[in-house]
């Protein structure tokens, strides 16, 4: 944990207890916990949360014993879900499996308020139907198993939206591109059919055994903050809410803001953001007094930054100190977005115009613009616009990389290749090649989801010298995702042959739940495609499917080279439970 733990997203604030007594890789020898010791020394630390993950270090090796006698446990004296790695994930690395399960602890809550609020909402629509909802792969799964098993639905909007890209666009070979407020996803489809994510879905820094398609993620989005630099203004990755609906909730920032533009001519930092709480931490235990204090001036209204810093009893250079509220959602700035800059060129009005007008002529004196002269701030509006599709070029054609260069996504891309990628979208941009040109082209149709992409996405195309393709219906695309999907439930078994100096002498079955020793390897390869369909079937079930399923199973041989020739290192079984009806 201490040596490699970050790479995986483990961060030294994490809620972790470790334990010894693991039992050996092998699984020959069984762990061996002092379970008094442990369930006293968990006591206090157990007693605030609202999920626990259980992960054993060797438990694909051993059938998990040490971590379902845990789950047993620390079910008979917290009423919380919990769930074990093992009945999570099947891969072997104990820290990818850890990542995942903590995830997972950490998501209960989020999935519990999110199914309340999608039940209010159908209580006052008059909707007495199941819910189900969709996973990371796109397919689907019942309420009651995504409640335990929440990591589960990690990325799963843009997942849906893919398949309804898919759907809508009738593109055999596409790149879908969902833009929202946040962010952008980008996904790749070959041959009608998504490309999977190979190691498991990673979101940030965090590396999960999570099965799911292809998304690779960057910060782009309507809500993007517009924010002033030395030589001009960026794109921030963080997402702040659009001043323009800001000032539509509360009327009064506009006032401000007028303020603001009479007594100050400019400043390098953006003093026209705000501050908003978001929900109170009044009584919550793990905030100090000064962020509670930041909290409750939040809590008559939207702060403008300088009022905000004093409330905090700092100044404007130094609101860091309340980073944590911000990136746990506690509170939120609001600024400019390109949202507001749509508000600004006409392409967007239902927000209040009038107060993206006073945020931009303060960001544009502070630049040195003259926002009073006629069309000025037109032009703004549109090299705002021009930023958002560089942006959004550089990242298509990196992940077009990417793919064919898979080196190119562990050790990144370098300056002199970023350079490039600028130099080719500068030439189109000049309409003509120069005496040495870069040049980059797919066959895929860059399929378009989200509001605001029909303004960014058809230049795009056009640069790489495919189609744009907006279906009519793009706005609703991950509903149709959601629609067209289906249940399916994977299990792996493996079979691992049990190398001595004699040779090999038996076989291990390793299952989710449970390891047999088998003495054929013809008799141990059954063994687990029996073990897979099973547990494959169940696990549908759990999932919520009813009525017929269908079950694949494949099998793989794993060989590995030596100095002698090859070395066996046994067969994985994979069964896939495929079903359409959800309880």
């Amino acid at each position: 944990m201490e040596r490699v733990g970050s790479s995986y997203g483990f961060t030294a604030g994490d809620s972790i207890f470790c334990c010894e007594g693991s039992g050996s890789f092998d699984g020959k020898v069984l762990p061996n916990v002092d379970w008094e010791r442990l369930m006293k020394d968990t006591e206090d630390w157990i007693k605030d949360a609202e999920g626990l993950g259980i992960v054993e270090m060797y438990a694909m090796n051993n059938g998990a014993v040490a971590e379902r006698e845990a789950k047993e446990r620390f079910a008979a004296r917290c009423d919380i879900p919990i769930v074990c790695g093992s009945e999570l994930f099947s891969g072997t690395n104990s820290l990818q499996r850890g990542t995942g399960t903590l995830l997972n602890a950490r998501l209960v809550p989020v999935i519990t308020e999110f199914i309340a609020a999608i039940k209010t909402a159908m209580v006052q629509r008059e909707l007495n139907v199941p819910i189900v909802i969709v996973r990371s792969d796109g397919s689907l799964m019942s309420e009651s198993f995504s409640r335990t098993k929440p990591v589960e639905t990690i990325l799963c909007g843009p997942a849906a939206s893919v398949l309804g890209g898919m759907k809508l666009s009738n593109a055999a070979d596409s790149m879908i591109i969902d833009m929202g407020g946040t962010t952008t996803d980008i996904s790749l489809v070959k041959n009608s059919e998504p490309v999977k994510a190979g190691e498991g879905v990673s979101v940030g820094d965090w590396k999960t055994f999570v099965k799911g398609v292809f998304i690779d993620t960057f910060g782009l989005g309507g809500d993007s903050a517009v924010r002033p630099t030395k030589s001009g203004f960026e794109l921030d990755a963080r997402r702040v809410v659009p001043i323009s609906l800001l000032a539509k909730e509360h009327p009064e920032v506009k006032e401000q803001l007028r303020g603001l533009l009479k007594n100050t001519l400019w400043h390098t930092r953006p003093v026209y953001e705000y501050y908003a709480l978001v929900r109170s931490i009044e009584g919550r235990e793990g905030y100090t007094e000064e962020e509670k204090q930041f909290c409750r001036a939040l809590e008559a209204g939207p702060l403008m930054l300088r009022e905000a810093a004093e409330a905090g009893g700092t100044d404007i250079y130094h609101l860091d100190k309340f980073e944590r509220l911000e990136s746990e959602g506690i509170v939120m700035r609001s600024g400019l977005t390109p949202t507001d800059f749509m508000h600004l060129a006409g392409d967007m009005n239902i927000y209040d115009t009038e107060a993206a007008r006073l945020a931009a002529a303060f960001l544009m004196r502070s630049l040195g613009f003259n926002d009073e002269k006629e069309g000025e701030m037109e032009k703004f509006a549109q090299s705002v616009y021009e930023a958002v599709r560089r942006k959004l070029y550089r990242n298509v054609v990196r992940v077009l990389l990417q793919d064919k260069y898979p080196k190119l996504r562990s050790e990144g891309i370098d300056r002199q290749l970023e350079s490039m990628i600028d130099s080719s979208w500068d030439e189109f941009r000049r309409g003509g090649e120069s005496y040495f040109s870069v040049l980059f082209r797919t066959k895929a149709a860059l399929v378009g989801i989200g509001a605001p992409i029909h303004i960014f996405l058809p230049d795009v195309a056009a640069a790489l010298g495919t189609r744009c393709i907006i279906p009519e219906n793009a706005g609703v695309a991950n509903a149709v995702g959601a629609v067209v999907g289906n249940v399916n439930a994977q299990v792996r078994v493996e079979v691992r042959p049990n190398h001595t100096p004699g040779g090999i002498e038996g076989y291990f079955v390793c299952a989710p739940s449970e390891t047999r020793t088998i003495w054929a390897r013809r008799d141990a390869v059954e063994t687990a495609i029996e073990l897979a369909d099973a547990l494959a079937r169940e696990e549908a079930k759990k999932r919520g499917i009813i009525g017929e399923l269908t079950v694949r199973i494949t099998t793989e041989d794993k060989k590995g080279s030596a100095m002698r020739g090859t070395v066996d290192l046994g067969t994985e079984v994979i069964a896939t439970a495929i079903g359409g009806a959800v309880l």
